[in-house]
């Protein structure tokens, strides 16, 4: 029977009886010194070994290390690959952000000013431009009383049917017919007592008349025009005297000397408006007279509309038209 010693190895054989290294008794013979084996610690006892113990097949162990190991390798190889993909889409997923994202900045630069918006470098080179808009207050609207204070800017059409249109005029629950009408450049002859002179010194350009009446009571408006706010403005303080009353279609002559009558004057702009009431009987105007205050004063409330309504049109118009660059 063989024994093993050693790691892998085989012991030495011992022969069958009448071998010289045979014990008569049947036991082994030490080799070493000192009644132990050469290989033994002298102070241990000898290593026992079990009987009937089976060689290790090393053959087998040597395939099962190997089929490990590939397996291992495979594995490797698998997650080195999964590994890769990874990293891969990572990396793809990160330049589309990027990409997409300098695609905002760059619209949010143009869009604040920042970069240009146009030529071969530019990012949006073939996009439509972006609307701009000016960080500029807007310009406030024009001032109605500027068109009527000069004649460089009061072009809209100016005569008797500009000024008082219609047959009749009404202001609230009260309606007064139109009698006549007129117009003359020359100012004074539309003119009584010291007002004509006043007129021309200062360069009237026209007076635009017109007569208003209800039950017995007249009252004429007359407006003198001038080429500058600042000569009507002198006109008015400097009146004296008075407009001169306008008789026709269906009204007689009235406001005449010595008839005593209520005269009112006022300006607007390059306008200066008066007006001259009273009874068409040549009665004289007292205090008490209440519908000959009244009729006046409608007349003149009226004519101011007219002068601003001319101012405001025309602000109107300069405000909607486009600005030529």
């Amino acid at each position: 029977m063989s024994f093993g010693h050693g790691q892998g190895g085989q012991g030495p054989s011992w022969g069958g009886p009448g071998s010289p290294d045979q014990d008569p008794y049947g036991a082994r013979q030490p080799q070493g010194g000192y009644g132990y084996p050469q290989s033994q610690d002298p102070y241990e006892p000898p290593a026992s070994e079990p009987y009937n113990a089976q060689t290790p097949d090393w053959a087998a162990l040597a395939d099962a290390s190997a089929a490990r190991t590939r397996r291992k390798r495979w594995l490797m190889a698998g997650g080195g690959v999964l590994a890769t993909g990874a990293v891969a889409a990572i990396v793809a997923t990160a330049v589309v952000s990027m990409n997409n994202g300098g695609d905002k900045n760059t619209d949010a630069q143009n869009a604040s000013g920042r970069l240009p918006t146009s030529g071969a470098d530019s990012p949006n080179s073939g996009a439509d431009p972006e609307p701009s808009f000016s960080s500029a207050d807007p310009l406030p609207p024009p001032d109605p009383k500027e068109f009527i204070s000069s004649a460089d800017k009061d072009k809209a059409p100016l005569d008797e049917g500009t000024l008082f249109p219609g047959k009749k005029l009404t202001m609230g629950d009260r309606v007064y017919l139109k009698g006549a009408t007129a117009t003359t450049t020359n100012c004074a002859a539309a003119t009584q007592g010291a007002l004509g002179s006043v007129l021309a010194a200062n360069s009237c350009d026209q007076v635009i008349r017109a007569t208003y009446h209800k039950d017995g009571v007249a009252v004429t408006v007359g407006v003198a025009v001038f080429g500058r706010e600042a000569q009507a403005l002198k006109a008015k303080d400097q009146a004296q005297g008075g407009i001169a009353s306008l008789s026709g279609d269906g009204v007689g002559t009235f406001c005449r000397a010595p008839s005593i009558c209520r005269k009112t004057t006022n300006s607007y702009g390059r306008y200066v408006y008066f007006t001259v009431g009273g009874f068409t009987s040549g009665k004289n105007v007292v205090e008490a007279d209440k519908d000959v205050f009244t009729i006046g004063d409608d007349v003149a409330e009226f004519t101011f509309r007219q002068i601003l309504g001319r101012g405001e049109a025309q602000a109107s118009a300069a405000a909607t038209e486009p600005v030529t660059p």
